[in-house]
């Protein structure tokens, strides 16, 4: 299936550690965290661009050898999601993207089917915003972006710029199953619950 929505994984900002490691690298079902995530975005048949952190990419850039649907742009880490939404506004403008999706790499819980509920639905509404939603009302992640508001997300100046642009805006929730649109797994206790209750 192709798509002509860009899906943009952020992955530039310093690591967030569990128990000494990388957070990215964490071991999801035989496959590190951040190659998961890239894999389970391009398996939406939409192209996909990594951004990752200009001189540092170091274990995490080895994680993405030989996926298809691919890009990568490196970006100041310091400006981690700012610079990642600009190089994803400019990418997906160049390429006559409908659309930008925000897929956060920390949410192990997102499946390929999400992504495609999501693009799915932005069909039949191509100038909103959409946000995924946990079934009790949580908004979470991910988010997608129409093309119109390209030109907004290559200013953003900080990291609050996406949150500032989401308010303005009509947004359409997308119910995701569960708590998966907002799953984010940040201490070692968290993993081992996760992983047994998933079999992950």
């Amino acid at each position: 299936m192709k798509t002509d929505i860009l899906i943009l994984v952020p992955a530039a900002g310093a690591p967030s550690r569990t128990h000494g490691r990388d957070k990215l690298l964490e071991c999801v079902g035989g496959e590190a965290l951040l190659r998961r995530q890239v894999r389970v975005a391009g398996a939406s048949g939409a192209e996909v661009l990594v951004t990752l952190p200009r001189h540092a990419a170091g274990p995490r850039a080895e994680q993405l050898d030989a996926l298809p649907h691919l890009r990568v742009a490196y970006v100041d880490p310091s400006d981690e999601m700012a610079a990642s939404l600009r190089a994803g506004a400019a990418a997906a403008g160049a390429a006559g993207a409908r659309g930008l999706m925000l897929f956060l790499p920390d949410l192990p819980g997102i499946e390929t089917g999400d992504l495609l509920r999501m693009i799915d639905a932005f069909a039949k509404a191509p100038d909103l915003c959409l946000r995924a939603m946990t079934e009790d009302g949580r908004p979470g992640h991910p988010v997608l972006f129409p093309a119109r508001l390209f030109p907004a997300l290559a200013a953003v100046a900080d990291d609050t710029g996406g949150h500032d642009l989401l308010a303005a805006e009509t947004v359409r929730p997308v119910v995701l199953e569960g708590a998966r649109a907002v799953t984010d797994l940040d201490t070692p206790e968290a993993w081992a619950v996760w992983c047994a209750q998933t079999g992950l």
